[in-house]
């Protein structure tokens, strides 16, 4: 079973959450971060992203920037736009976009979990990017990004996470995306020790949906940190699988490995039977592609036999890696290769149609989203998916919610 553990969260004055709470740190460039921050002093952009607070020409990565966050940070608190708890609490934070709402509830994990897998992935972990959160969370000793974990629901821990939703919410704004962010506080002994005790005796695990690499650096962070009983947990925010959707994580390819589009389509329908279709292809079952190439939609459906039945050969991702990038288009590592882009599913088909016909890219493909029973079967069965297979929305904001260490 898993340990999570309330904790003394630093947070927002509520008259200033909306103008402190920002965008993940890693969907914002630095340019991007300079101008969203530009106008407003509280944005937590200045502890996450602190590279816009100084020249335009620095490493991001050098450790100017990180000690820039700390000073910012510190001066947040000293000023007392940032406050801490003055005892361990639970949260619930609920975000709504397009009047569906999902609600999760923020804790602090245990790291030795993460080692024993009792957190488990579903991705493997860049170097750079885990040193990148290291030397942040370090030299700042915070954690400012949460891990987005998910669980099987457990009744009773939805019924406790309603009854706190009929307090009045801590903060409730809603951001200049649209998105609205409501977080309650959990404090009364009694609710935190049922909370605790729920997932000690009912959950065996949790899952990431995202944040592997938040994840993996506090782990090592928490290593570094021996003395720090703070450092052996991590900052979290826990969803009910019945609260989560995924939302499909599409490709674009810059050309067709040397093959004219009459070619590169006959060769396709070895493994899929293709239609053309009048309008854009958002797929609406496993197995079925959309795939814009020349200005026109086409229906891919991959055939009975051309993909395994396990896990991690059922994906779509996994069929569309195999059986089209890596086979036609000579893309083995989606990591490191060039010629292949991401675009998340909340971007839309107009942006694949927008890549292809401005002459950038060749050929798009739209996927059928992940599921999230196919995302804890992986998880469950130690294997590691594709990269960019899933894209959760809305996005947890960062800077309402930091675990000190």
């Amino acid at each position: 079973m898993v340990t999570i553990l309330p904790f003394r969260a630093l947070r927002p004055t509520p008259s200033l959450a909306m103008q402190v709470a920002s965008r993940p740190y890693d969907v914002l460039n630095s340019a991007e971060a300079r101008d969203v921050a530009r106008d407003n002093p509280y944005s937590f952009l200045h502890v996450t992203k602190s590279e816009i607070d100084l020249a335009e020409t620095i490493d991001i990565h050098s450790q100017a920037v990180y000690q820039k966050a700390n000073e910012n940070l510190q001066q947040f608190i000293r000023q007392g736009t940032l406050i801490q708890e003055d005892k361990p609490c639970y949260y619930i934070y609920q975000l709504t976009m397009n009047g569906r709402s999902q609600t999760g509830l923020v804790a602090v994990s245990s790291v030795e979990d993460y080692h024993q897998d009792r957190i488990k992935k579903h991705e493997f972990t860049r170097p750079e990017k885990e040193k990148d959160r290291i030397d942040h969370m370090y030299t700042i000793k915070a954690q400012t990004g949460n891990v987005f974990l998910a669980m099987r629901d457990v009744p009773a821990l939805n019924q406790l996470m309603l009854a706190a939703q009929q307090e009045i919410p801590l903060y409730d704004f809603v951001a200049e995306d649209g998105i609205r962010h409501c977080i309650w506080v959990v404090d009364q002994p009694q609710q935190i020790e049922a909370i605790t005790r729920l997932f000690q005796e009912q959950v065996p695990c949790t899952y990431i949906a995202d944040g592997h690499h938040r994840a993996a650096s506090a782990a090592k962070v928490s290593d570094a940190l021996p003395d720090s009983d703070a450092a052996r947990y991590f900052l979290t925010t826990i969803f009910p699988a019945s609260q989560l959707a995924i939302l499909d994580y599409n490709r674009v390819i810059k050309d067709l490995y040397g093959q004219s589009a009459t070619d590169f389509i006959t060769k396709l329908e070895t493994d899929f039977t293709i239609r053309p279709s009048d309008s854009a292809v958002r797929p609406s079952q496993l197995h079925e592609f959309g795939m814009y190439l020349e200005g026109k939609w086409h229906v891919l459906k991959a055939k009975e036999g051309t993909y395994d039945t396990d896990p991690i050969g059922v994906l779509d991702i996994t069929i569309l890696t195999k059986r089209i990038l890596e086979k036609l288009l000579g893309i083995t590592d989606q990591r490191t290769d060039t010629r292949i882009d991401f675009v998340g599913g909340i971007r839309g088909l107009t942006e694949l149609e927008k890549r292809v016909d401005s002459g950038e890219m060749k050929v798009a493909f739209s996927l059928y989203p992940v599921s999230i029973e196919q995302l804890f079967a992986i998880a469950d069965s130690g294997e590691v998916m594709p990269p960019k297979s899933t894209w959760f929305e809305p996005k947890l904001r960062d800077g309402l919610l930091t675990h000190l260490l």
